[in-house]
C-alpha cells in the first residue's frame, strides 16, 4: 500500500511541477494534457453507460485488436520521429495479407488462388492423406510477405531521402502504386478475382488462444508484446536508434556529427515495412480472410494512436511506452463506441475531432518550445 501512494505523490509531483521542481502553470498543464482528460472522460463515460464493459472478456478483445494496431503503430512510429509519415501502410499490410493468404489456402478448398502447388509444400499422414502445409513453407510466406512488403517500403524511404520529397506526397504516391499493384496480382488468381478465404486451420491458429497456467491467452498479444521489446531495445540501446532520433530532431545537426542520414532514413522505413508484413500476416490470420480492401484506413488509426501516445510530428520525440498507451486509449474509445451502439458515422467524427486535436495540442507545445 505504501509503495501505491509513492507511486501517486510521484505521479502528482511530475504532473504539476517541472525538472528542476518548480511548479508548472496548472493553465498550461490542463491544456497540454486535455487531449489525455477528455479521453479519460470518455472511457469513464462508456464504464458508467455499461458496467459490464469492465470484464476479462472485453479486456482480452480490447488486448487482441491492439495486438496488430501495435506492430503497425510501432512500424510508422519511427518515421514520425523523422518528422514525416507514412500514407502507404494500409495498403502495405493489405498486400502483405493477400500474399499470404493466397498461398496458405486449405488444400480442401475446390477455388484456391493457386490451384497446383509444389508437391514439397504439403505434408501428408501415413495413408497418404494431406493434412497440411510443411511447417517450414509457413515460415518461407511470412519471410515472402516481410521482404514484399519491406522493399515498397524501401523504396518511399530512398525517395524521401533522395529526392527530398514530403513524406506525405512520397507516401501517397507509393500508396497509389502499390494499389495498382495489389490489384494486378489478385487478378491473376486461378481462380478468378474472388475474396480470399478458407485459410489453412494450421495457419489460423498462429493467432489462437494459447494456455498459460489455465487461462486462454490470445497468441498476438505474446507477439505484440514480443515486438514493442525488441522495438524498445531498438530505439534506446542501438546506435540505429540513436541516429533515427538525432536525424528526427535536426537533419543538418546529424549530418554534421557523422550520421548518415540517407541511410538511416531508408533503414527506418525499411523496418517499418517488415513490421507492416508481419502485421499483414498476422492480421490475414486473425481476419480469416483477405480481399483488395484489407488494411483500408490502417494507416490513420496508427498514424492517430501515435500522436496520442505523443509521438511528436515535429521530429525527434517519441517513445514505445507512448505508442502503447496510444494505442490502447484508441482501441478502448472505438471498441467502447461499438460496445454502446453507437452509430458508425458518428464514431468517424468523435475518432477525427481526437486526431485533429491531438495533432494541435503537439504542434501547441513544439511552437511554445521554439
Amino acid at each position: 500500500m505504501e509503495r501505491v501512494n509513492d507511486f501517486f505523490k510521484n505521479f502528482i509531483r511530475n504532473l504539476t511541477r517541472d525538472s528542476k521542481g518548480e511548479p508548472k502553470d496548472i493553465k498550461e498543464v490542463l491544456i497540454n494534457n486535455a487531449i489525455y482528460l477528455v479521453i479519460g472522460a470518455m472511457i469513464l463515460f462508456i464504464i458508467i453507460s455499461e458496467p459490464s464493459f469492465l470484464s476479462i472478456a472485453v479486456f482480452k478483445n480490447i488486448l487482441t485488436q491492439s495486438s496488430v494496431r501495435l506492430i503497425l503503430a510501432l512500424g510508422v512510429g519511427g518515421i514520425i520521429i523523422l518528422q514525416g509519415t507514412d500514407l502507404s501502410l494500409g495498403r502495405n499490410v493489405g498486400f502483405s495479407a493477400i500474399i499470404t493468404a493466397s498461398f496458405l489456402q486449405s488444400f480442401s478448398y475446390g477455388a484456391r488462388f493457386y490451384e497446383v502447388l509444389p508437391d514439397w509444400v504439403w505434408h501428408t499422414n501415413a495413408a497418404g492423406v494431406v493434412e497440411g502445409f510443411q511447417w517450414f513453407f509457413y515460415i518461407l510466406v511470412l519471410l515472402v510477405a516481410i521482404l514484399v512488403s519491406a522493399f515498397f517500403s524501401g523504396i518511399n524511404g530512398f525517395v524521401v531521402a533522395k529526392f527530398k520529397i514530403h513524406p506525405f506526397l512520397a507516401t501517397l504516391g507509393g500508396s497509389v502504386a502499390l494499389y495498382g499493384i495489389l490489384l494486378l496480382y489478385f487478378n491473376t488468381s486461378d481462380a478468378g478475382p474472388q475474396p480470399i478465404g478458407s485459410l489453412d486451420p494450421t495457419y489460423s491458429s498462429f493467432v489462437s488462444n494459447l494456455n498459460i497456467f489455465g487461462m486462454e491467452i490470445p497468441k498476438l498479444i505474446l507477439y505484440s508484446i514480443a515486438v514493442a521489446v525488441i522495438m524498445w531495445f531498438v530505439w534506446n540501446k542501438t546506435a540505429f536508434g540513436k541516429n533515427m532520433y538525432a536525424v528526427g530532431g535536426n537533419p543538418e545537426a546529424a549530418k554534421i556529427s557523422g550520421v548518415n542520414v540517407m541511410k538511416t532514413t531508408i533503414l527506418v522505413y525499411v523496418l517499418a515495412g517488415v513490421l507492416y508484413g508481419l502485421g499483414g500476416y498476422l492480421e490475414a490470420a486473425r481476419v480469416g480472410s483477405a480481399n483488395t480492401a484489407f488494411g483500408l484506413n490502417y494507416e490513420l488509426d496508427a498514424i492517430a494512436a501515435c500522436v496520442v501516445g505523443g509521438i511528436s510530428f515535429s521530429g525527434g520525440i517519441g517513445k514505445i511506452s507512448g505508442a502503447v498507451a496510444g494505442v490502447l486509449m484508441f482501441t478502448i474509445i472505438t471498441y467502447g463506441m461499438v460496445y454502446l451502439g453507437i452509430d458508425a458515422y458518428y464514431q468517424y467524427i468523435i475518432k477525427g475531432v481526437i486526431i485533429v486535436a491531438a495533432v494541435a495540442l503537439d504542434t501547441r507545445k513544439y511552437i511554445k518550445k521554439t
